[in-house]
């Protein structure tokens, strides 16, 4: 599979499961809003919209897998940069929590991750080409 294949069976894949993301992520926020559930259905109503992003995970697996050398070298160090970026940084918060900054929210741990990766996959992209 060529890598504009590739890109294009990655991107259905994302999409779909991002899709599916909003969709249950909006559902579990009007019921847990609005419903009064039992306490066990609203653990799995609050965590619904995970099981969405284990299928991006798996679509950007699938497609760093299959991906060229260059493509792989390029992802690693971005992943990496986002890893340490993002351990750098929840670390040095923490320890500023303890003077008096506001409880980090760790829902927006992975969002962070995958800014600082985005970042930094165009940085390396553009020092490798």
């Amino acid at each position: 599979m060529n890598q504009e294949q590739l890109q294009k069976r990655y991107l259905k894949e994302f999409l779909t499961a991002m899709g599916a993301y909003v969709i249950t992520l909006i559902i579990s926020v009007i019921a847990l809003e609005r419903l009064n559930l039992p306490q066990i259905i609203r653990f799995l109503v609050a965590i619904l919209p995970v099981l969405p992003t284990v299928f991006v995970f798996l679509a950007i697996m699938r497609k760093l897998r299959d991906s060229d050398e260059l493509q792989q070298k390029v992802q690693s160090y971005a992943i990496m940069f986002a890893a340490v970026g993002t351990a750098l940084i929840t670390f040095g918060y923490g320890f500023l929590e303890h003077i008096g900054f506001p409880k980090f929210p760790t829902i927006w741990i992975m969002p962070m991750m995958f800014m600082l990766w985005g970042f930094s996959h165009s940085y390396f992209w553009k020092k490798y080409q």
